[in-house]
Formats: structure tokens, sequence, C-alpha cells
């Protein structure tokens, strides 16, 4: 009964990427630094000492860090008992969208359309294109920010106006933001689906919908109900794959949002992390031979990682590896678990952006024993979920 757990712990990255020069991220290092962070003090906000993640530590998860990097994290250094290794990117980016579509076995041979650090930063003609189409007044922002300091910036000009927040990012997208309530969510939809089919063929990858609620700054919340409007992947992804030999792929957080949809069964969101946690356990007794279960657990990223917060991302770690036993026991026969991460996001380091990193790829299941895959690229996580699944593999790493 062959079925496949992708769990992606998004930005969880292990350093050791070779060309992070070029991205301006060379020796960034997202685990390590966190790690060391702890073991010296410097995360004690809600938590508290060394980095407690020994369930993932067992499966291979300090081997991993050592084997990206050349470096041992402070607290990591169980003997593997899973199989592990260190996954390497080609893709030209260090973005959700080029990390996932590469893990899934379609690496991004294109460059993607980045918008330039000025203000503004989208170009006149698409954006008046956005307004008029939209039937808006006019947008706010028009820069890179971050979400959560945005929407404190924006927010009350945005009620009062009625004008979406309208801002990007070192990843291709157009980000906008609005409320819930005084410009409404479906309104917000509508929107962000007029600027995907303006901004798509300028080759930008995704249009991300971020609603949030609240009535002053520092009471502006972002909700559950982000959505991405993503250019569609290319053919041949490990989800066509399965869905082509009568599987399932069950997409568990925003997975169904990076794939567009395509060769997606059926999509579970939830409020946070956690809730998606409770959704793949119900998938353990629910998906059939042949699914891959496929999971997006977005919070190490956005709320810690490009918020620089290293005791959120420490507590985030640790929470899931808490939880961690709850789903390795529930495996069944045949079942293979896969935990990996799309690139970094180094709580320690300069700005707010992604880093370029390697990501640990562990990987567990009834009867597997403690191995290492090496240095492997993204697209081999693909190769080892169609080999589980039975299915042929295009493909050798």
């Amino acid at each position: 009964m062959a079925r496949v757990f992708l769990c992606v712990l998004d930005s969880v990255g292990c350093g050791g990427a070779p060309d992070a020069s070029h991205y301006g991220d060379e020796g960034a290092n997202t685990l390590l630094h966190i790690a060391q962070a702890c073991a010296e003090g410097r995360a004690e906000t809600g938590r508290s000492g060394p980095l407690k993640v020994p369930h993932m530590d067992a499966l291979g998860l300090g081997a991993a860090i050592t084997l990206a990097s050349g470096m041992v994290a402070p607290g990591l250094s169980a003997v593997a008992s899973g199989r592990y290794g260190a996954a390497q990117e080609i893709s030209a980016g260090k973005d959700t969208q080029s990390g996932h579509w590469e893990l899934a076995g379609a690496p991004v041979e294109r460059d993607w359309h980045y918008f330039p650090r000025t203000v503004p930063a989208f170009p006149a003609k698409p954006m008046a294109e956005l307004v008029s189409r939209a039937g808006l007044s006019g947008t706010l922002a028009n820069n890179h920010a971050s979400g959560t300091e945005i929407i404190d910036a924006f927010g009350l000009e945005h009620i009062a106006t009625g004008k979406p927040i309208v801002y990007t990012s070192a990843d291709s997208v157009v980000q906008i933001a609005a409320h819930e309530t005084h410009y409404g969510l479906d309104r917000l939809l509508d929107t962000c689906r007029i600027a995907a089919e303006i901004f798509h063929p300028l080759n930008v990858g995704r249009i991300i919908a971020r609603p949030f609620v609240g009535e002053a700054p520092g009471g502006f919340t972002r909700t559950a109900n982000r959505k991405d409007f993503a250019i569609s992947p290319p053919d041949g992804t490990i989800c066509d794959r399965v869905v082509e030999a009568g599987g399932a792929v069950h997409a568990v957080g925003k997975i169904g949002d990076i794939f567009a949809m395509k060769s997606i069964t059926d999509v579970s969101k939830g409020k946070d992390d956690m809730a998606l946690f409770d959704h793949v356990l119900d998938w353990t007794q629910k998906a059939a031979a042949g699914d891959l279960v496929f999971a997006n657990f977005i919070e190490f990223d956005s709320l810690w990682g490009h918020r620089r917060n290293v005791s959120g991302y420490a507590r985030a770690l640790e929470t899931f590896d808490a939880r961690l036993p709850e789903l390795t026991r529930r495996l069944r026969e045949g079942d293979l678990l896969i935990i990996t991460a799309d690139h970094g996001n180094d709580p320690t380091w300069a700005g707010t952006d992604h880093t370029r990193e390697r990501v640990p790829v562990l990987a567990t299941g009834p009867g597997i024993i403690g191995q290492s895959l090496g240095i492997i690229p993204f697209a081999a996580i693909a190769h080892l979920t169609a080999s589980h699944l039975g299915l042929q593999v295009q493909t050798s790493f």
C-alpha cells in the first residue's frame, strides 16, 4: 500500500548553496544560525535553552546540516535512523514557486520577472490597466515591503480611501493587501484575478491576495484567507504523474495555489500550521494506495523568517518536532514520509528576504533504515516519490 507524505517546511534551509554569493547570501544558514542562537541564549522569548528538535534530529536533521554546509549545529548530533540528505536547487531563484516546482520535478528554466527596488516598483502601464479594469480610484504603496509592516503603514489610508495596498518582494510577485470587511474578500480576489491576467504575461510568477482585519496600526492582522494566483506549472510534475497513474494528490496548505490547481485532487487549508498538521494526520487514515499527500507549512517563513524573529522560528521548529511522532506512528507499511524545504529564510540575516540555501531531506517510514542520500538535486524528491509509488522514474540522481 504505497503512499507518500511530502511535507515542505517553508524556508527551513541548511546553508551551503554553492551559488549563494550570487544572491548576496554567502554564509546564510537558517537552521545552523537558529541552533547557535538558541545555544548561546539569544532566542529566549517564549522558549529557553538549546534548540530542541530530537525527532527530526533522529531522522538526520543535524547530519543534513553538516552534509550541506560542513558545519555542526549545536545539540544536533544524533545518528540518523532515516534516509537523509541535502538538496540543491538549480532554478535561478530563491522563491516558493521555483522551489516547489523543482521539488515536484520541474525546474524553472526561464527567469521570472522581478521588480526593481524603486518607488514606484511597478511599471505605470500595467498599474493603470489594473486601476481601470478593477474600478479602483488608485492604489497605495507600490514598493518593496514586509507584508506585516505595509498594512500598519497604509491600513488606515486604505480603509479611508478604498485603495488596495500593492507591494512586492525579492520574489516574482505582486501582492495586494485589502481589508476583508471594508474592501471585501470577494472584491480582493476579483482584483487579484484581474492582476493575474495583466501580470502573468509579463512572466510574474504569482499574484497574492493578502486579506487582513483590524481597525488600527498594531491591531491589523492578516487572515488565513490568503490566496495565490500562480502561473500554471509545466507538464510532467510529480502531481501530474500521480494523477495520470490513477492516484490522487491531496494538497495541504498553499500547495494548490502554488501549482495553480493543476493535477491537484483536493485542498485542505487551516488557520495555522498546526491545523495543517491535523489535516496531514487525517490523510494518514483517508489516503489510498498510490496517493500523494503534499503539504506546505508556511509559518516558518511568513511569521518568523521574513520578520527575522529567531525565537519565534525556534519555537515553530520545536512545536512541529514535538508533534512529529503523532505522524510517524500513523504511517502504515508501504508509507514514505519526506520532510524537506523549498529555500532558506535565515532569521539572523540582513533584510527580510529569502536566502539561497540547500535544504534538508529527511525520509522515513516502516522498514526504512538510516542512510545518507548525499547532496541531491531538488528534483530528486520527485524521483524518490515516483520510485516509491511504482511510477516510471524519468531521471536519476
